[in-house]
């Protein structure tokens, strides 16, 4: 038994290594603003947002992307992105939204799990 949670372990330290990072923290993307992978899933963001607003027939929410201006990852089950993204609202306003993205790359598969008007 001792034998199998030494090897769990060490297995694990070994993913965090190759990672760089630890498991369920979130750490800073630096360079965001140049940042392709990012600044597409923001833009994927914002259109899964529109798509929502469309289903929900309030064409008068649809945003248009500017940028991702901060972005933080998370490994879990993948890799949880957490971004504020800057888009312009149909009035014209520029506003900013926090998002929440998870990529699992071996699924090919990314979801939106959190759109809203950032409070800060």
């Amino acid at each position: 038994m001792v034998t199998l949670a030494v090897a769990a372990i060490f297995a694990s330290v070994l993913c965090t290594a190759s990672y760089g990072r630890l498991v369920g923290g979130k750490t800073e993307i630096e360079d965001v603003k140049t940042n392709e992978e990012v600044q597409e899933l923001g833009r994927f963001s914002v259109e899964e947002y529109n798509q929502s607003a469309r289903l929900r027939r309030k064409m008068e929410e649809e945003l248009e992307f500017v940028e991702v201006v901060e972005a933080q990852q998370q490994v879990v089950s993948g890799i949880k992105y957490y971004m504020k993204i800057s888009a312009i609202q149909s009035d014209g306003a520029t506003r900013m939204f926090d998002s929440v993205v998870v990529v699992k790359p071996w699924l090919r598969s990314k979801r939106l799990l959190n759109f809203s008007p950032s409070s800060h």
